[in-house]
């Protein structure tokens, strides 16, 4: 008489408790179905509902690896525009102090003023609030400070 046919099954294995806990189970189920056959029948009834939760759990998981790219992505974009209006702010405070002082000291220092007011200033816009810097860019701002110091230089009266 084999395990399948008898209604008292051998009582599971010591050795490992897994082992013996789901022999168990398993022992358990099959009495309640009343044999193998009915248990194969039920477990193959349980499977279109096991692929169906694990079809909703992969999209719930989908759903909230979307979720996270997303606020990740949001919370970004929100760093970058705080960062932005930050520089918006500094750099145009920085221009009209600059302004205001080479405005101040044009009558004492000509050429602290045309340093504070002139290519310097709008380099400094550009980077700061615009975030652009190009080398041929800062070579014309050179060439423009050197030409306002001449320029400057030649107007004043010893």
């Amino acid at each position: 008489m084999s395990i399948e046919n008898s209604s008292t099954a051998p009582a599971p294995r010591d050795d490992d408790p897994l082992v013996s806990a789901g022999l168990e189970i398993a022992m358990k189920w099959g009495q309640a179905f009343g044999g193998p056959e009915q248990l194969q029948v039920a477990l193959a009834a349980l499977e279109p509902q096991l692929k169906r939760e694990h079809q909703i759990r992969i999209k719930q998981l989908d759903m909230q690896t979307k979720k996270a790219e997303r606020q990740t992505r949001e919370s970004r974009e929100i760093r970058q525009h705080r960062f932005r209006m930050a520089s918006l702010i500094v750099g145009s405070v920085l221009s009209i102090v600059m302004l205001a002082a080479g405005v101040y000291v044009a009558k004492g220092a000509w050429w602290l003023a045309s340093l504070l007011c002139g290519p310097s200033l709008i380099s400094m816009a550009a980077i700061i609030i615009l975030r652009r810097h190009d080398n041929e860019a800062m070579k014309a701002v050179a060439d423009a400070a050197k030409r306002a110091t001449s320029a400057a230089a030649q107007s004043q009266v010893p």
